[in-house]
């Protein structure tokens, strides 16, 4: 068992992420296996080194230890452009210049149910050749899924809200998900989804661990491991660590944050005890 604890360095840890760490950490010492950390920082205007530092301080206060070197995205950029160029080949890339108004006004209504803004393909029927400075890549979801038709493209899930084996609808996935972004505009950098996947695969993690806010976006990863042929691992999504109000933990959170909670004289075991997990990592 290989599993990995992959945030992106933009702001403290909070009890959400403890939790995840620890969860990650112990699946895979309990199994004998390996616990990778892996900084997801492409958003490079956000990312800074100073987090990632407190990062790794905070993790060792918890008790967590990783196996091997720290993985930067930053710094293996180029490695994601093999994998980019390989999809437009197939014939599944296309330009965007939308904004996040643009998509807005195109949008009638929120669509019930989706994770996200579903993008209303404004630019879809741009090809490659018109692809201007500035612009995003997004992926051509249908063309992808008829290009996996008739095989099982599906994952395994081992978390207890959605337990089981999961096959990709087609016809959920281009209305809740639909042509993400795979490039980002006016950047030219690798953007979340197919980074994450294509790092998963590269360090050979067996069981991604993560909060179940990302369960939705499971089917896109694994649409396009798929794809470039690479292995699917078991994905583990486990509960949400939620305030009082039961929202949801966020970065800017920060009377949550491990440093916070720190600096004001609590011990690892008082953070285990908020998490209600045992003191044993």
């Amino acid at each position: 068992m290989i599993t990995r604890f992959a945030p992106s360095p933009t702001g403290p840890l909070h009890l959400g992420h403890a939790y995840s760490a620890l969860l990650g950490h112990r699946m895979a010492r309990a199994a004998g296996g390996r616990f990778l950390l892996r900084m997801e920082d492409t958003d490079l205007e956000r990312s800074k080194p100073e987090w990632a530092d407190l990062i790794c301080t905070d993790l060792r206060w918890l008790g967590i230890t990783w196996d091997g070197p720290v993985l930067s995205q930053a710094a293996q950029l180029e490695s994601y452009d093999a994998p980019l160029q390989r999809l437009e080949k197939m014939g599944l890339l296309y330009p965007c210049s939308c904004s996040r108004a643009d998509i807005r006004a195109a949008m009638s209504a929120p669509q019930e149910g989706a994770a996200h803004e579903v993008y209303p393909q404004l630019c879809k029927s741009r090809p490659m050749s018109d692809r201007r400075s500035g612009d995003a890549l997004r992926l051509h979801l249908d063309k992808a899924l008829a290009l996996l038709a008739g095989r099982d493209v599906a994952f395994v899930e081992t978390g207890a809200a959605h337990s089981g084996h999961h096959s990709i609808d087609a016809e959920q996935a281009q209305r809740e998900i639909g042509d993400v972004v795979l490039s980002r505009k006016g950047e030219n950098i690798v953007a979340y989804f197919l980074a994450s996947a294509l790092d998963d695969a590269a360090q050979g993690i067996t069981h991604v661990v993560r909060g179940e806010d990302l369960f939705d976006f499971t089917a896109i990863q694994v649409i396009l491991l798929s794809l470039l042929d690479l292995p699917v691992p078991i994905y583990h999504h486990h509960k949400l660590i939620r305030d009082e109000a039961g929202k949801r933990l966020a970065k800017r959170d920060d009377a949550r944050s491990l440093q916070s909670f720190r600096a004001a004289g609590k011990q690892p075991a008082d953070i285990f005890e908020m998490l209600g997990v045992d003191q044993t990592v």
